[in-house]
C-alpha cells in the first residue's frame, strides 16, 4: 500500500548526496529523524515539468517555507548523483534545496510512489508528489495525479497547507 498521511518513513533507506569529497550516502533517519522536512518528488531532472515549473517553485518559496518552521526542503527523483549534482548547480538550488538522489528507485519503491515511464524512454522513475514529514512521520501528502501536472504538488499549495 501507498505512503499515507501518517505513516513513518522507513528509517534506514539510503540516498545518494554529492559531498565536498564526492558522492556519498545518506540514510532517510539521517534526512528526517528530529526535523520538520518538506520533500517533494519528480519524475526526472532536467525535464521540462520538473526543470520549469516544480523546481522552481520550491526555489521561489523557499523562504516562506522555511518561514514556517521548516528545517529542510528537499528533493528526490530516480535519477543519479552525478544528474542530481548537475541540476542544482544548473538551477541555483545550493544551499535552499537538499538534492536527494534515489538512483536505485529504493525510496520511490519503499513508499509505493514509482510510475512506469518506460513509455517514453525513462524506465522506472518515482511519481510527483510533495510531503511534509515531521520527525520521520508524514504529516502531508500531495501526490499529482498526472506527472506532467505541478498542482497538489506545488510550493505553493504545501506553503498554504503549513
Amino acid at each position: 500500500m501507498p505512503i499515507k498521511v501518517g505513516d513513518r518513513l522507513p528509517p534506514d533507506v539510503k540516498f545518494r548526496v554529492m559531498g565536498p569529497d564526492g558522492p556519498a550516502w545518506k540514510t532517510t533517519d539521517e534526512i528526517f529523524k528530529g526535523k520538520k522536512v518538506v520533500l517533494f518528488a519528480v519524475p526526472g531532472a532536467f525535464t521540462p515539468t520538473c526543470n520549469n515549473n516544480h523546481l522552481p517553485g520550491f526555489l521561489k518559496n523557499a523562504d516562506a517555507i522555511k518561514a514556517k518552521g521548516v528545517d529542510t526542503i528537499a528533493v528526490t527523483g530516480v535519477n543519479d548523483v552525478f544528474v542530481f549534482d548537475a541540476w542544482k548547480k544548473a538551477t541555483g538550488a545550493g544551499g535552499k534545496i537538499e538534492f536527494l538522489a534515489d538512483g536505485n528507485g529504493d525510496f520511490a519503491k519503499a513508499l509505493e510512489m514509482t510510475m512506469d515511464g518506460s513509455g517514453g524512454g525513462l524506465g522506472t522513475r518515482s511519481k510527483r508528489y510533495a510531503i511534509l514529514v515531521e520527525d520521520g512521520v508524514v504529516k502531508k501528502l500531495n501526490i499529482e495525479e498526472a506527472p506532467g501536472k505541478v498542482e497538489l504538488s506545488g510550493a505553493d499549495n504545501l506553503l498554504r497547507q503549513l
